[in-house]
């Protein structure tokens, strides 16, 4: 059994035309083209969406003495001092 639902939208004047041009060209309905490039539209929003991505955790005591997050100019230091090129 086939269910239609019908309902009443708006589609800006430019973009009505050229759905209708896309329906004359192709020789399909302006419903056609609609159905079509909305199925088209939720396909890309499925296949967008990410996979969940699992990140290591590494479990310490915090952060050393000393060291300020909120400081990145510090932080650079501290990270050249442990590389041995500062």
């Amino acid at each position: 059994m086939l269910l239609c639902m019908r309902t009443t939208i708006h589609i800006d004047d430019h973009l009505f035309a050229e759905l209708k041009k896309a329906a004359a060209d192709t020789g399909k309905t302006l419903t056609a083209i609609i159905q079509d490039a909305l199925r088209e539209s939720l396909r890309r929003r499925r296949a967008s969406v990410r996979p969940k991505v699992e990140l290591p955790v590494f479990h310490g005591t915090g952060v050393m003495p000393g060291v300020d997050l909120n400081d990145s100019a510090a932080l650079l230091d501290l990270m050249k001092e442990g590389n041995g090129t500062a």
